[in-house]
């Protein structure tokens, strides 16, 4: 099986496309994933919980640029720039969060391939298109 590209699989994953084919829609609805992919029928999550760490991941990096404004000397001297500075930081984190858990997936998935088990059924099938 020929392993796609690690930049191909995350743009998919960023696109809220399958891992595996790039066509179908990982969310059935809001920021539920679907159990299948609707074009090509891979299993997106094989057990509950194997994205957590990746979301987790996802979760915090826009943390950081919060926590390095903090570090670098960024100081709330009023009511108005605290509420400002959570905006900043929340916003964009709830904007972005079906591309965060995307992206979350297609790790996931690149875990599954590069580290394989016998029992998933993605290396019991043939090579993604």
């Amino acid at each position: 099986m020929e392993r796609p590209r690690i930049r191909q699989v995350l743009l998919r994953g960023l696109k809220r496309r399958c891992p595996h084919c790039g066509e179908g829609a990982l969310f059935s609805s809001g920021i539920k994933f679907n159990e299948r992919c609707p074009a090509c029928g891979f299993l997106l999550q094989r057990d509950r919980g194997d994205t957590l760490m990746f979301m987790f991941m996802t979760d915090r990096i826009p943390l950081l640029f919060g926590i390095a404004a903090v570090y670098l000397g960024f100081s709330n001297l009023n009511w108005m720039m605290a509420t400002a500075f959570l905006l900043a930081i929340v916003v964009p984190m709830l904007a972005t969060i079906r591309e965060r858990q995307g992206l979350a997936l297609a790790l996931d998935y690149l875990s599954r391939l590069y580290f394989p088990d016998p029992s998933d059924e993605l290396h019991r099938q043939t090579a993604p298109r």
